[in-house]
Protein backbone atom coordinates (compact mmCIF):
# COMPACT_ATOMS: atom_id res chain seq x y z
CA UNK A 1 0.00 0.00 0.00
CA UNK A 2 1.12 3.18 -1.07
CA UNK A 3 2.44 5.75 1.73
CA UNK A 4 0.05 8.46 2.43
CA UNK A 5 2.49 11.46 2.38
CA UNK A 6 3.08 10.05 -1.00
CA UNK A 7 -0.42 9.95 -1.70
CA UNK A 8 -0.74 13.49 -0.39
CA UNK A 9 2.13 14.73 -2.35
CA UNK A 10 1.03 13.37 -5.41
CA UNK A 11 -2.47 15.31 -4.91
CA UNK A 12 -0.39 18.68 -4.12
CA UNK A 13 1.88 18.07 -7.31
CA UNK A 14 -1.17 17.80 -9.41
CA UNK A 15 -3.30 20.83 -8.12
CA UNK A 16 -0.23 22.67 -8.72
CA UNK A 17 0.21 22.00 -12.04
CA UNK A 18 -3.10 22.58 -13.08
CA UNK A 19 -3.48 25.79 -10.33
CA UNK A 20 -3.63 29.60 -11.76
CA UNK A 21 -0.48 31.94 -10.60
CA UNK A 22 3.17 31.36 -9.26
CA UNK A 23 2.72 29.28 -6.15
CA UNK A 24 4.76 28.24 -2.92
CA UNK A 25 4.69 25.40 -0.17
CA UNK A 26 6.16 24.31 2.57
CA UNK A 27 3.78 21.60 4.47
CA UNK A 28 5.49 19.90 7.58
CA UNK A 29 3.69 16.50 8.60
CA UNK A 30 5.21 14.51 11.41
CA UNK A 31 7.36 12.43 9.22
CA UNK A 32 8.07 14.02 6.15
CA UNK A 33 7.65 17.23 4.47
CA UNK A 34 6.22 18.44 1.00
CA UNK A 35 8.48 21.54 -0.43
CA UNK A 36 7.47 23.62 -3.26
CA UNK A 37 9.97 26.77 -4.04
CA UNK A 38 9.51 27.27 -0.09
CA UNK A 39 12.32 29.04 0.32
CA UNK A 40 11.28 31.86 -2.40
CA UNK A 41 10.08 35.41 -0.87
CA UNK A 42 7.36 36.58 -1.76
CA UNK A 43 5.37 39.73 -1.12
CA UNK A 44 4.18 38.61 2.76
CA UNK A 45 0.57 40.42 2.81
CA UNK A 46 -0.53 40.31 5.89
CA UNK A 47 1.66 37.13 6.80
CA UNK A 48 4.19 39.68 7.90
CA UNK A 49 1.78 40.23 11.01
CA UNK A 50 3.35 36.40 12.41
CA UNK A 51 6.49 38.14 13.48
CA UNK A 52 5.03 41.48 14.69
CA UNK A 53 2.69 38.35 16.62
CA UNK A 54 6.01 36.78 17.83
CA UNK A 55 8.30 40.17 18.86
CA UNK A 56 4.83 41.52 20.94
CA UNK A 57 4.95 38.82 22.83
CA UNK A 58 8.33 38.25 23.43
CA UNK A 59 8.37 42.44 24.48
CA UNK A 60 6.00 41.42 27.13
CA UNK A 61 7.67 38.25 28.55
CA UNK A 62 11.00 40.34 29.03
CA UNK A 63 8.75 43.16 30.64
CA UNK A 64 9.84 45.98 27.49
CA UNK A 65 5.58 45.91 26.81
CA UNK A 66 2.56 45.33 29.21
CA UNK A 67 -0.37 43.48 27.60
CA UNK A 68 -2.57 45.87 29.58
CA UNK A 69 -0.56 48.76 28.32
CA UNK A 70 -2.92 51.47 26.87
CA UNK A 71 -2.93 52.64 23.52
CA UNK A 72 -4.39 55.71 22.12
CA UNK A 73 -5.92 55.04 18.35
CA UNK A 74 -6.40 58.67 16.85
CA UNK A 75 -7.41 59.44 13.46
CA UNK A 76 -4.12 60.03 11.92
CA UNK A 77 -3.20 56.19 13.08
CA UNK A 78 -6.32 54.40 11.30
CA UNK A 79 -5.49 52.92 7.52
CA UNK A 80 -7.89 51.12 5.33
CA UNK A 81 -8.33 47.34 4.43
CA UNK A 82 -8.95 44.46 6.85
CA UNK A 83 -10.23 45.47 10.39
CA UNK A 84 -12.52 46.95 12.72
CA UNK A 85 -10.27 49.94 14.50
CA UNK A 86 -10.50 52.29 11.32
CA UNK A 87 -14.32 52.53 11.83
CA UNK A 88 -14.19 53.47 15.78
CA UNK A 89 -14.54 56.97 17.41
CA UNK A 90 -11.31 59.33 16.88
CA UNK A 91 -10.36 58.70 20.95
CA UNK A 92 -10.62 55.33 20.63
CA UNK A 93 -7.98 53.37 23.17
CA UNK A 94 -6.95 49.88 23.06
CA UNK A 95 -4.62 47.52 25.44
CA UNK A 96 -1.76 46.40 23.66
CA UNK A 97 -3.31 42.54 24.08
CA UNK A 98 -6.34 43.89 21.96
CA UNK A 99 -4.26 45.41 19.19
CA UNK A 100 -2.21 41.62 19.30
CA UNK A 101 -5.63 39.84 18.96
CA UNK A 102 -7.18 42.34 16.72
CA UNK A 103 -4.25 42.14 14.11
CA UNK A 104 -4.54 38.26 14.06
CA UNK A 105 -8.15 37.27 14.16
CA UNK A 106 -9.47 40.48 11.63
CA UNK A 107 -5.96 40.97 10.46
CA UNK A 108 -6.55 44.68 11.54
CA UNK A 109 -3.98 46.96 9.63
CA UNK A 110 -4.58 49.52 12.08
CA UNK A 111 -3.82 47.95 14.82
CA UNK A 112 -0.85 46.57 12.90
CA UNK A 113 0.57 50.06 12.12
CA UNK A 114 0.27 50.44 15.94
CA UNK A 115 2.23 47.95 17.00
CA UNK A 116 4.64 48.53 14.54
CA UNK A 117 5.11 52.21 16.09
CA UNK A 118 5.14 50.78 19.21
CA UNK A 119 7.93 47.23 18.73
CA UNK A 120 9.97 49.11 16.89
CA UNK A 121 10.61 48.07 12.67
CA UNK A 122 14.55 47.39 14.13
CA UNK A 123 13.50 44.98 17.16
CA UNK A 124 10.37 43.11 14.39
CA UNK A 125 13.51 42.38 11.81
CA UNK A 126 15.79 41.54 15.28
CA UNK A 127 13.00 38.64 16.14
CA UNK A 128 12.68 37.60 11.87
CA UNK A 129 16.70 37.41 12.31
CA UNK A 130 16.54 35.64 15.73
CA UNK A 131 14.39 32.81 14.14
CA UNK A 132 16.62 32.59 10.98
CA UNK A 133 13.78 33.79 8.80
CA UNK A 134 15.81 34.20 5.84
CA UNK A 135 13.55 35.54 3.41
CA UNK A 136 11.45 37.79 5.90
CA UNK A 137 11.44 41.54 6.40
CA UNK A 138 9.30 44.52 7.08
CA UNK A 139 10.12 47.06 5.39
CA UNK A 140 7.08 49.54 5.27
CA UNK A 141 3.66 49.70 7.47
CA UNK A 142 0.58 48.33 6.32
CA UNK A 143 -1.57 49.87 3.56
CA UNK A 144 1.18 52.33 3.05
CA UNK A 145 1.00 52.38 -0.85
CA UNK A 146 3.42 55.07 -1.49
CA UNK A 147 6.27 52.94 -0.42
CA UNK A 148 4.58 50.03 -2.12
CA UNK A 149 4.55 52.30 -5.57
CA UNK A 150 8.60 53.09 -4.92
CA UNK A 151 9.24 49.25 -4.82
CA UNK A 152 9.18 49.03 -1.04
CA UNK A 153 7.51 46.06 0.32
CA UNK A 154 7.55 43.16 3.19
CA UNK A 155 8.61 39.69 1.61
CA UNK A 156 8.33 36.48 3.46
CA UNK A 157 8.87 32.96 2.62
CA UNK A 158 6.73 29.82 3.19
CA UNK A 159 9.80 27.81 5.28
CA UNK A 160 9.62 31.20 7.27
CA UNK A 161 5.85 31.16 7.49
CA UNK A 162 6.38 27.82 8.84
CA UNK A 163 9.09 28.79 11.36
CA UNK A 164 6.79 30.97 12.62
CA UNK A 165 4.20 28.94 13.32
CA UNK A 166 6.69 26.28 15.18
CA UNK A 167 7.86 29.11 17.01
CA UNK A 168 4.51 29.95 18.21
CA UNK A 169 3.83 26.47 18.92
CA UNK A 170 6.79 24.97 20.41
CA UNK A 171 9.56 27.17 20.85
CA UNK A 172 11.48 27.76 23.92
CA UNK A 173 11.91 31.30 23.08
CA UNK A 174 9.05 31.81 24.39
CA UNK A 175 6.79 30.69 27.75
CA UNK A 176 4.26 28.54 28.09
CA UNK A 177 1.61 31.06 28.74
CA UNK A 178 2.93 33.23 26.13
CA UNK A 179 2.77 30.44 23.67
CA UNK A 180 -1.13 29.21 24.99
CA UNK A 181 -1.85 33.12 24.04
CA UNK A 182 -0.89 32.92 20.77
CA UNK A 183 -2.39 29.92 20.05
CA UNK A 184 -5.29 30.78 21.32
CA UNK A 185 -5.46 33.90 19.17
CA UNK A 186 -4.24 31.96 16.04
CA UNK A 187 -7.28 29.38 17.16
CA UNK A 188 -9.87 32.57 17.18
CA UNK A 189 -9.25 33.70 13.67
CA UNK A 190 -12.50 34.70 12.03
CA UNK A 191 -11.17 34.65 7.92
CA UNK A 192 -11.33 30.54 8.12
CA UNK A 193 -12.50 30.31 4.21
CA UNK A 194 -9.12 28.99 2.79
CA UNK A 195 -7.15 26.00 4.33
CA UNK A 196 -9.66 25.17 6.87
CA UNK A 197 -12.36 25.98 4.65
CA UNK A 198 -13.37 22.27 3.81
CA UNK A 199 -11.63 20.97 6.90
CA UNK A 200 -14.10 18.81 9.82
CA UNK A 201 -13.07 21.49 12.65
CA UNK A 202 -15.27 20.47 14.94
CA UNK A 203 -12.44 17.69 15.13
CA UNK A 204 -9.23 19.21 13.92
CA UNK A 205 -8.14 21.81 15.50
CA UNK A 206 -6.89 25.00 13.35
CA UNK A 207 -4.98 27.70 14.16
CA UNK A 208 -4.32 29.87 10.82
CA UNK A 209 -3.30 33.68 9.29
CA UNK A 210 -4.12 34.87 5.63
CA UNK A 211 -2.65 37.28 3.51
CA UNK A 212 -3.98 38.61 0.48
CA UNK A 213 -3.49 41.37 -1.87
CA UNK A 214 -4.67 41.93 -5.58
CA UNK A 215 -3.34 38.85 -7.21
CA UNK A 216 -2.28 37.27 -3.97
CA UNK A 217 -3.84 34.83 -1.96
CA UNK A 218 -1.82 33.34 1.28
CA UNK A 219 -2.58 30.86 4.15
CA UNK A 220 -0.79 29.53 6.82
CA UNK A 221 -1.81 27.12 9.59
CA UNK A 222 -1.04 25.10 12.75
CA UNK A 223 -3.62 21.60 11.90
CA UNK A 224 -4.28 19.41 14.95
CA UNK A 225 -6.10 15.68 15.12
CA UNK A 226 -5.02 13.35 18.41
CA UNK A 227 -1.90 12.65 18.13
CA UNK A 228 -0.78 14.54 14.86
CA UNK A 229 0.19 18.14 14.62
CA UNK A 230 1.12 19.66 10.25
CA UNK A 231 2.34 22.85 10.07
CA UNK A 232 1.58 24.36 6.79
CA UNK A 233 2.01 27.22 4.40
CA UNK A 234 0.74 27.88 0.98
CA UNK A 235 1.54 31.50 -0.65
CA UNK A 236 0.09 31.96 -4.35
CA UNK A 237 0.62 35.37 -6.18
CA UNK A 238 0.94 36.04 -9.85
CA UNK A 239 -3.46 35.49 -9.79
CA UNK A 240 -5.45 37.11 -12.63
CA UNK A 241 -8.10 36.29 -10.78
CA UNK A 242 -8.10 35.73 -6.71
CA UNK A 243 -10.56 33.54 -6.44
CA UNK A 244 -8.44 30.85 -7.82
CA UNK A 245 -6.27 31.16 -5.48
CA UNK A 246 -8.37 30.96 -3.12
CA UNK A 247 -9.75 27.98 -4.31
CA UNK A 248 -6.83 25.99 -4.67
CA UNK A 249 -5.80 27.03 -0.96
CA UNK A 250 -9.63 25.25 0.14
CA UNK A 251 -8.06 21.81 -2.07
CA UNK A 252 -5.07 21.79 0.00
CA UNK A 253 -6.96 22.61 3.32
CA UNK A 254 -9.46 19.20 2.10
CA UNK A 255 -6.28 16.77 1.49
CA UNK A 256 -4.54 18.19 4.46
CA UNK A 257 -7.67 17.04 6.59
CA UNK A 258 -8.20 13.69 4.36
CA UNK A 259 -4.62 12.88 5.55
CA UNK A 260 -4.53 13.79 9.06
CA UNK A 261 -8.23 12.06 9.78
CA UNK A 262 -6.92 8.90 8.03
CA UNK A 263 -4.44 7.57 10.82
Amino acid sequence: MKEKYKVLEAQIHELIECGAGRISLHIELPAHSIKVHSDVAYSAASLIKLPVLLEGFRQIQEGKMDSHEIIPVTQEDKVGGAGVLSHLSSHAKMTVHDLLTLMIIVSDNTASNLLIKRLGMDSINGMCSLLNLHETKLNRKLMDFNALKSGIDNHISAADVVKCLKAIDNEDLFQLNSRESMLRILHNQQFCQKLPGSMERNLVYTANKTGELPGVEHDCAIIRYKHQTIYAAVLIDELEDNTAGIEMTVKVGKYLNEYILND
